[in-house]
C-alpha cells in the first residue's frame, strides 16, 4: 500500500467522525427524544412560575431534565412535601437558580413519581409527575 491511500483512508475516517460527532447530540433533551442507548428521555422547564409539561413518561433507567428559564430560584424535590421520600432521584434537581439546567438520577423503579417546588408546595401550577414504564 503506498502511504498517499493510507493517508486518503485516514483522512476520510477522520471526516466520517467529525460528520457523525456533529448530528443531533449536542441538543437538549426533549420529551420522546431516544438516547443511543435507547432510553427514552424528558425535559421539564420552569418558566413563568409553572413547569411544563406537567407530566412526563420515560423509560426505565432514564433520566429528566430540568430547566429553570424563571427569573426566580426553584427548588425542584420529590413528593410528598416536605418528605420527598417518593422518588429520591427527582431529589438530585433540587435548588435550581434562574438559567440552571440540571438531570434527575436514574429512575430506575416502574412508577409514577409527583414532584413540586419545595419553598411552593401548594403552588398546582409548579407539580407535575413523571411515569417510569418498562423496558
Amino acid at each position: 500500500m503506498s502511504k498517499k491511500f493510507v493517508w486518503s483512508r485516514l483522512a476520510a475516517a477522520g471526516v466520517a467522525v467529525l460528520i457523525g460527532s456533529c448530528t443531533g447530540s449536542g441538543t437538549a433533551p426533549s420529551p420522546g427524544n431516544t438516547t443511543g442507548s435507547g432510553t427514552i428521555t424528558a425535559t421539564i422547564t420552569i418558566s413563568n412560575n409553572a413547569v411544563s409539561p406537567r407530566s412526563v413518561t420515560v423509560a426505565q433507567g432514564a433520566q429528566v431534565t430540568i430547566v429553570n428559564n424563571d427569573s426566580r430560584l426553584h427548588l425542584m424535590f420529590s413528593d410528598p412535601h416536605p418528605d420527598h421520600t417518593d422518588c429520591p432521584e427527582i431529589n438530585q434537581v433540587g435548588f435550581l437558580s434562574p438559567g440552571q439546567t440540571r438531570l434527575t438520577g436514574n429512575l430506575n423503579t416502574v412508577r409514577t413519581c409527583g414532584f413540586h417546588d419545595h419553598d411552593q408546595p401548594t403552588a398546582t401550577s409548579l407539580q407535575g409527575s413523571i411515569t417510569i414504564t418498562g423496558r
